[in-house]
């Protein structure tokens, strides 16, 4: 059976909860959801998995991650374990080819992964993306610029283009 490891950490105003297997990282909740998004997730994806809490295991992810949220870090070097259909795995893998603070259109996604018709469904499966911040739907666009669809508010997606636009000074 699975287990799901989970912790929490505070980064400013938000409380997220993390989730990962000993494959990797599997879930990164949207801040301040008390756990309700990430049973729900399991339920749909892992069902007979067991939930642990272990800070321990989650750390090296929680590291990353406000490393990130600080602006000191641009890519991840730990492993996912990603639960999604074909098509939503080349949607998060062509995601994660957007150089950090750039952006691209939900359009130019479908495109990369040659279902160029597939722009709505480009953005359904960027909705389901179980790993926010990590996996960087935030930056996918709409064609006119505008910020559209983010499971974690148009909010929270502004302020992480505005975070890596920023931090563009530092060198890895």
């Amino acid at each position: 059976m699975t287990t799901v490891y989970w912790s929490t950490f505070i980064y400013k105003d938000w409380e997220i909860n993390v989730a990962a297997t000993n494959k990797g990282l599997c879930y990164v909740e949207t801040p301040n959801q008390s756990c309700e998004e990430l049973c729900e997730w399991m339920k749909k994806k892992l069902p007979n998995a067991s939930l642990e809490k272990n800070d321990q295991h989650l750390n090296p992810f929680i590291k990353e991650i406000s490393e990130y949220l600080n602006g000191e870090r641009r890519h991840f070097s730990f492993s996912y374990d990603l639960y999604g259909t074909a098509f939503q795995l080349s949607v998060w893998e062509a995601s994660t080819e957007i150089p950090y603070g750039e952006t691209r259109t939900y359009a130019e996604i479908a495109q990369q992964i040659n279902h160029p018709k597939a722009v709505r469904a480009v953005g359904a499966a960027i909705g389901a993306n179980p790993v926010l911040f990590v996996i960087p739907c935030h930056r996918i666009i709409a064609k006119s610029g505008s910020l559209t669809g983010f499971r974690a508010s148009l909010e929270m997606k502004r302020r992480l283009l505005i975070l890596e636009k920023a931090s563009q000074s530092i060198n890895y």
